[in-house]
C-alpha cells in the first residue's frame, strides 16, 4: 500500500516556463501529467543532472518534511528550486497527509553527525559553568547542571558513549535510519548509499523490506544496482529527457555495473 499515491506536475504560468527547475528536460516533458506511486517503494534513477534529485527536493518541500541535519524546507537555501517545484505539484493522497517521515539528503548526513558530537561536548561544557557559578545556591547549580546532562546524554543513548564519528559512515547511517524510522510515515532519500558499502546496502535493503511490511512508504534517489534490485519496488526513470517505468534488467547503471565486474580490464586498459 502506498500513502502518497500519485504527483501531478502542473504547468507553470508563462514567466516561469523558462526558468529552472522547468527547464529541465524529464521535467518539462510531463508538466500537466500526473505521476503515479504504485509500489511502496519508487526508486528515480537517471544521470547526474537528469532531474531526479530536484523532482525529489520538490516532493519534500510540498509535503514539508523535516530534513536531517538541514534547515526546514521553507528556509533551507539549497531547496529553493525544490520549493519552486512545490508550488506547482498537486499531491493525491490515500487517505490523508501522514504526519511521520523525513527527507535524507547524503550531503546532510554527514554535517549532522559532526553537529550532534559538537552538540554532546558544548551540553557537557555548559554543566560544568552551571556547577561552577557559586552566584546560584548549590541546589539550584545540580538542578541546572543535570537538566543541561540529561541532554547529552539522551543523545549518547542515541548515538553511543564514544560518539557518531567512533562509527563508520555507514554503521552511522544505519543507526539513524533505524532510530529515526516509524510505521506509516514517508520517506525520501537522495543517494543513500553514499555511505554505505557493497554489504551494508545489502543490510540496509532488510531494514528497508521491514519498514515497508510496517506500513512506511519510500521515494529514494540512486545510482546503487543493489538497492535498485528491491524486489518489488517501483522504478521511475529520469534519462531521455522523460519520466518513465523502467526495468532493472535494461537500466544503463545495472548493465555497465553487470559488463564491467564480467570483464574490468575491457575498461581499464583505456586509463
Amino acid at each position: 500500500m502506498t500513502l502518497l499515491q500519485c504527483v501531478e506536475l502542473r504547468v507553470p504560468p508563462a514567466d516561469l516556463r523558462n526558468r529552472f527547475p522547468f527547464t529541465i528536460p524529464s521535467l518539462a516533458s510531463r508538466l500537466g501529467d500526473e505521476l503515479p506511486f504504485d509500489a511502496p517503494v519508487t526508486f528515480l534513477v537517471g544521470e547526474n543532472g537528469s532531474g531526479k534529485s530536484t523532482f525529489l527536493e520538490g516532493i519534500a518541500c510540498a509535503v514539508r518534511l523535516p530534513g536531517i541535519g538541514s534547515d526546514d524546507p521553507d528556509t533551507d537555501p539549497t531547496l529553493v528550486y525544490g520549493r519552486l517545484l512545490a508550488e506547482r505539484m498537486g499531491l493525491r493522497w490515500r487517505l490523508r497527509h501522514p504526519h511521520r517521515g523525513y527527507f535524507f539528503r547524503a550531503e546532510d548526513f554527514f554535517g549532522f553527525t559532526r553537529r550532534m558530537d559538537r552538540l554532546k561536548e558544548e551540553l557537557v561544557a555548559e554543566a560544568e559553568v552551571i556547577r561552577n557559578d557559586l552566584d546560584r545556591s548549590a541546589y539550584a547549580r545540580n538542578l541546572g547542571a543535570g537538566a543541561v546532562l540529561g541532554q547529552a546524554r539522551a543523545i549518547e543513548a542515541r548515538y553511543g558513549a564514544s560518539g557518531l564519528d567512533a562509527m563508520s559512515h555507514g554503521e552511522q547511517f544505519l543507526d539513524l535510519f533505524s532510530t529515526r524510522c516509524r510505521p506509516n510515515g514517508i520517506y525520501l532519500l537522495d543517494e543513500p548509499e553514499a555511505p554505505l558499502s557493497p554489504a551494508r546496502q545489502l543490510t540496509f535493503l532488510s531494514m528497508l523490506k521491514a519498514m515497508v511490511d510496517a506500513g512506511a512508504q519510500f521515494i529514494i534517489a540512486t545510482h546503487s544496482p543493489i538497492l535498485l534490485a528491491l524486489p518489488g519496488a517501483a522504478i521511475l526513470s529520469f534519462d531521455g529527457g522523460t519520466i518513465r517505468p523502467a526495468v532493472y534488467e535494461t537500466l544503463e547503471h545495472v548493465q555497465i555495473m553487470r559488463s564491467f565486474l564480467d570483464d574490468p580490464e575491457a575498461y581499464l586498459r583505456y586509463l
